[in-house]
């Protein structure tokens, strides 16, 4: 079922972030989650971290579209968050050969929840996390 609804979330992510920009979906995806996250064990947490991790990115492999890290991102936080995680969507820059670089990724504290070779350490974040949940530290 999660990796379902990580597929077709992926989708409609990349498409509103297509068709209206990212505040607009951040906002949306925002009013459909609920302020009040229940509790959940370190450990339980940890597992529904990793198992929703790997139906995104297997979503992202086997899925129809293959979005960019922002479309990811953004589909993983929301699902944390449905899941009652409460988590922060980071942004970073970076100058590549002259150009200016931006990756997205998520992060619960100090650890970046998908990015396991720490592919975020080349980007200089932005302070604050720019989508995040109550109960959620930045």
């Amino acid at each position: 079922m999660l990796f379902l609804r990580a597929a077709v979330t992926l989708a409609l992510v990349s498409l509103s972030l297509r068709l209206r920009g990212f505040r607009s979906t951040q906002t949306t995806l925002q009013k459909s989650l609920s302020h009040r996250l229940p509790q959940m064990d370190h450990d339980s947490a940890k597992k529904r971290v990793a198992l929703t991790a790997r139906m995104v990115n297997a979503a992202d492999r086997h899925g129809l579209v293959h979005p960019s890290c922002l479309a990811k991102s953004l589909t993983f936080w929301w699902l944390l968050g449905r899941q009652g995680i409460a988590s922060q969507l980071r942004i970073g820059i970076r100058k590549e050969n002259d150009r200016l670089e931006a990756h997205a990724w998520v992060q619960r504290g100090d650890i970046a929840l998908n990015e396991p070779e720490e592919h975020h350490h080349h980007y200089a974040a932005f302070d604050a996390g720019l989508a995040s949940l109550p109960g959620e530290e930045r």
